[in-house]
């Protein structure tokens, strides 16, 4: 059994947990303490706080998952002050075995490690994942994530994560034609990423508005999204099915482009409108694609349920590169 501290770190939030991994590979998660990242003048000073709560030893390994490029020798974010050098690690962390990985990257490693009971079932046959061939990602959250896996069918598997939310937004009706003409007067060039993700509802809203004529006060997202669940304000609810409609065409499109034989909805927002995620158009929309409308029916469609795929996939990270 080897422990190690599993770190998701946002723009606003990081998660620390313990984890276990068995021999076998399978992992155990403790329950999460989240700091806010302005409460921190860096990494190193939540890593102690987290030190203190867990009675002031941790072990020496560590897995982090970061919203953001990771890749170079100074990893920075956009929405958070702090700054990680990974080869300081060791001596500010005390953890001599580390794995860093972009947070769509470590959910890839959830999906990749989860077992059925973290997946309901949302468009295409009702059977698990399959075991070999490629496994398409996509999390619509503050932005758009989108990754693959590919599965050996001998149990291996690779993650490769992508910037695929920033591909150009494809409307394939006229009222996404006219979400589309809006958008652009606001953004030199719009990514599907300005439509399929949390804050993106606002401007379908705005466009639904416009549509009618309607003059609408300015609501954040997340109050939107509250109106739009609960079928409280009717322009709201079309505005989230709308979103419903985009992100299955884009799934579909994520799908076809990668090759795939299974698809995941990730990201805390696919789950917490996985009812009407259920009830909407999104199964339609994803197999809508003209000729090849019969291969798209025969994927299953699973949205991942895990409620912490960040510090699980980080935790499956480091076992497969320290571990394997």
């Amino acid at each position: 059994m080897t422990e190690i501290v599993t770190v998701d770190i946002g723009g606003t939030h990081a998660r620390f947990a313990l984890a276990r991994i068995a021999a076998d590979g399978s992992i155990e998660l403790d329950e999460p303490a989240t700091l806010h990242t302005s409460d921190h003048a860096s990494f190193q000073t939540a890593w102690e706080d987290f030190a203190r709560m867990q009675g002031g030893k941790l072990p020496g390994a560590v897995a982090i998952a970061i919203a953001g490029p990771v890749g170079g020798e100074v990893i920075r974010f956009t929405n958070n002050p702090w700054v990680i050098r990974p080869a300081l690690i060791p001596e500010k962390l005390g953890a001599d075995r580390y794995s860093v990985i972009n947070d769509f990257g470590a959910v890839g490693h959830a999906v990749a490690c989860a077992d059925d009971s973290h997946f309901i079932h949302l468009a295409g046959p009702d059977q698990p994942l399959p075991a070999s061939g490629t496994i398409s990602i996509v999390g619509p959250g503050t932005g758009l994530g989108v990754a693959h896996i590919w599965r050996s069918g001998l149990g291996d598997y690779r993650v490769q994560a992508t910037e695929g939310g920033h591909v150009d937004f494809a409307p394939v009706d006229s009222i996404e034609d006219a979400i589309l003409a809006r958008l652009r007067q606001r953004y030199r060039r719009v990514s599907v990423e300005r439509v399929v993700s949390g804050p993106g509802l606002v401007d379908i809203h705005e466009a639904l508005a416009a549509m009618e004529g309607r003059a609408i006060q300015p609501v954040d997202d997340r109050t939107l999204w509250g109106l739009g669940t609960s079928g409280e304000d009717s322009l709201a609810a079309a505005a989230v099915d709308r979103f419903c409609l985009s992100l299955g065409s884009f799934a579909g499109d994520a799908a076809l482009a990668q090759g795939a034989s299974g698809v995941v909805i990730a990201g805390g927002l696919g789950l917490r409108i996985k009812d009407t995620l259920l009830r909407s158009g999104f199964a339609t929309r994803f197999t809508a694609k003209g000729r090849f409308a019969e291969l798209m029916g025969a994927l299953p469609v699973k949205l991942i349920t895990h409620p912490q795929p960040g510090l699980f996939g980080a935790a499956a990270a480091f076992a497969k590169e320290h571990l394997s």
